[in-house]
């Protein structure tokens, strides 16, 4: 049995893809192109990163002491740093929750709700480091379906006539060809409840 690829980014596994696309292995390596090029193209489209990374960001600090994180899901909060003029502190677990939630310009649904005995820290901000996205074998079935569809729609275009421009796909590695950003109709309807929404 192969180990998976911690390196193939893809919202669903290559094996499942060939299972229902009805492929063997003289085709892995469209197949894997296919399915990175869709992965990119959703992630692209829906204005975020789905499968499971590590995030670390420095928010400003507001007096009502919420902090929004810009990704999502949150599996796991790792460490929260205040930040002052001259110094930067481990904040302890029991200082903080984390809560759901949403903001005002854009779909921000995670957000940390600091203690108020922080106050007399004067912190100015706060470096939250974070897990989001989706495990593997976790991410959401209309979510995989949108991939799913989208992936079989290239590999049917690569398969009759080579569609886009020389090229690399950025932050794959990938040489290859480009695909049309377009994507059809029924996949944009499944990716409609994961796009972020901006004012």
């Amino acid at each position: 049995m192969n180990k998976p690829d911690k390196n193939f980014y893809s919202l669903i596994p290559l094996e499942d893809f060939k299972a229902v696309m009805g492929i063997d292995d003289r085709e892995d390596k469209n197949a894997r192109f296919c399915l990175v090029t869709a992965t990119l193209a959703i992630e692209r489209y829906c204005m975020r990163t789905f499968l499971r990374k590590k995030k670390t960001e420095i928010i400003e600090l507001t007096r009502d002491l919420v902090v929004s994180l810009k990704e999502y899901p949150v599996s796991e909060v790792l460490a929260i740093y205040g930040i002052g003029s001259q110094r930067e502190m481990y904040i302890e677990p029991y200082f903080y929750r984390v809560m759901f939630g949403c903001g005002y310009n854009e779909e921000l649904p995670f957000s940390i709700l600091l203690s108020a005995s922080l106050i007399p820290y004067r912190f100015a901000a706060v470096k939250v480091i974070y897990w989001a996205g989706y495990k593997a074998g976790s991410v959401p079935a209309d979510l995989s379906s949108a991939c799913l569809e989208l992936t079989s729609w290239n590999m049917n275009r690569y398969r009759g006539k080579r569609i886009g421009m020389s090229g690399n796909i950025r932050g794959a590695g990938i040489q290859g060809e480009h695909f049309e950003l377009s994507m059809p109709e029924n996949v944009r309807r499944l990716l409609e409840p994961y796009r972020r929404k901006t004012i």
